[in-house]
């Protein structure tokens, strides 16, 4: 286990009896670890909703960039600054030190290229903040051992057919991309399926088991 790359989550996350009218705890988390002010980059910010919550709560100075339409009309209908655009080809176009942060919240799987696109986050923010389904939850080894089909749940819902995700992995898969490329990690907490954070200490198969989805703060070696 990486030493250091373990912290605490969030004071508070909801419960689940009051998710429906509150922030998913995962975006709790991405905002918590953005500090006040900075400069930032979403990608893959869907309809603005963690944007939103940054604006709102941390103060920052925030951009996007969403790949479907649908999603862009409903961001620039909250007032936020998106263009449409494709993670997997148009960070290219960023300059280097461009944000404080760049976000991929949930969309790493969804990219035909994880290893260059996390590259391009590292080189476009001082910090990137990465989180992703966890593809080596119990629950998921479970149903595709008891059933012998992908898995669906409330982290994967789509079949198989219709899921946008072609890159799945796990929190260790992730640990090891990070190593490959790098990167220090300056934070990583998992969830489980509540939203609540595993136990803090637990080594990385522990976290791998039980975490239903990861969220890693990065920066530059």
């Amino acid at each position: 286990m990486a030493s250091g790359a373990h912290s605490l989550a969030p004071d508070h996350i909801p419960s689940t009896e009051t998710l429906a009218a509150a922030p998913r705890p995962d975006h709790l988390l991405v905002a918590e670890m953005v500090q006040p002010g900075s400069r930032v980059l979403d990608v893959g910010c869907g309809d603005g909703a963690l944007l939103r919550l940054l604006i709102k709560e941390r103060g920052v100075d925030g951009r996007g960039i969403e790949l479907s339409q649908s999603g862009v009309n409903a961001s620039v209908a909250h007032g936020l600054s998106v263009v449409q655009g494709d993670a997997d080809t148009d960070l290219t176009y960023y300059p280097d030190d461009a944000f404080d942060y760049v976000i991929l919240s949930q969309t790493l799987q969804a990219t035909r290229r994880p290893k260059q696109v996390v590259e391009d986050l590292l080189r476009i923010g001082r910090r990137a903040v990465v989180s992703f389904p966890n593809f080596g939850h119990w629950r998921t080894r479970l149903q595709f051992l008891a059933e012998g089909r992908m898995p669906t749940n409330a982290n994967l819902p789509d079949a198989w057919y219709e899921t946008p995700n072609i890159h799945l992995c796990t929190i260790r898969d992730f640990v090891d991309l990070v190593g490959l490329l790098g990167a220090q990690m300056e934070r990583a907490v998992a969830l489980d399926a509540t939203g609540r954070p595993v136990r803090v200490n637990a080594p990385w198969w522990f976290w791998n088991l039980f975490g239903a989805q990861g969220v890693f703060l990065l920066r530059r070696s």
